[in-house]
Formats: structure tokens, sequence, C-alpha cells
């Protein structure tokens, strides 16, 4: 835990996959062929909280659909890169634009596509309900499911270990 601990205070910048992570990996299928996933208001407001603290946030999924890129429009400064076929390019790709280091890079992830790039961040994370592949490598199992709040979980624990968690702004959205 200690290692945990430490990394916390090297973060700056936060990935998630969608599916599995900020959705519970259901897809419903609408009559006009989009999918809808459902995510959960609590790991909405700490997104848009981490992006009101200056970190960077982004999603690179493999998964599409109007819905998933609509869900998070509306929190300025977050980037989505859906479709993505090759995580770890992508991975590669958003730490040279934004001058970034490894080791600043906490990865949430929950099955086996997710594994590569997992290697490859700083601070490697998964909800509780992830694949037993991903929680082997995790250096931290988030108690909250995917899409239930394990998102949430690890933002608050970052803000946290930082000082910058509930702080005067934390009532604005």
């Amino acid at each position: 835990m200690d290692n945990y601990q430490t990394k916390l205070q090297h973060i700056t910048t936060f990935i998630f996959d969608f599916d599995g992570v900020l959705s519970d990996g259901k897809i419903y299928v609408l009559p006009d062929g989009d999918q809808m996933r459902a995510t959960d208001v609590k790991d909405g407001y700490a997104l848009q909280y981490a992006l009101r603290k200056g970190y960077h946030v982004a999603v690179i999924s493999g998964g599409y659909s109007e819905t998933m890129r609509l869900r998070y429009t509306s929190f300025p400064g977050m980037e989505i890169f859906l479709k993505v076929s090759d995580k770890v390019q992508m991975f590669n790709e958003y730490l040279s634009s934004h001058n970034l280091t490894p080791a600043e890079v906490m990865f949430m992830g929950d099955d086996i596509p997710d594994y590569k790039v997992m290697m490859m961040a700083g601070l490697k994370c998964c909800p509780a309900d992830a694949s037993h592949e991903i929680r082997q490598i995790a250096d931290y199992v988030s108690y909250r499911p995917g899409g239930r709040g394990c998102v949430r979980d690890v933002i608050e624990q970052t803000l946290r270990a930082q000082g910058k968690w509930f702080e005067d702004d934390a009532c604005l959205w």
C-alpha cells in the first residue's frame, strides 16, 4: 500500500477505459443502431472536479457510440478517444502531445484489451469486477465495480493524497 500511496503523489493525469470502467459494461442497442451505456453521476462529479483542479483527463476506448461521445462533451478539457484499436499507440501519442511521463499517469482498465497499456502507466488501477488478469497487475483494485463509482474512488484518493479534495470550490459543478 505504501508504494500505491507514493505513486498517488505523482499523478497529474487520469486515463480511463469506457466499457467496464466508466460504464458497468452493459450495452443497450437502440432501434436506430446506436448503443447506450449507463454511467455514474458520482464518477462524473469527480471527473469534472479533477479537470477544474488542472488534471489531464482522457478516455481511451475500443468502443464507439454517439452516446459515449456525448456523455462528456460538456466536460471542458476532457479528451475522448473512441474506436481505438491500439491503445498502446494512443497512450504514447497522448503522453507525447501533453509532454507527460508514464509516472504521471493513472490508467484504469478492466479487461484484457487494457493489459498492455496498463503495464505502461505509472499507476495501474481497476474496478472491483475487473478480469483476473487485470486485477493481477493492478497497483490498486477499487472496492467499487465498473460504472458504479470506481472512477470517483481513484480520483478522490489521488486528490486527497495531494491535498486538493474538498476545497472551497468543491460545491461547484
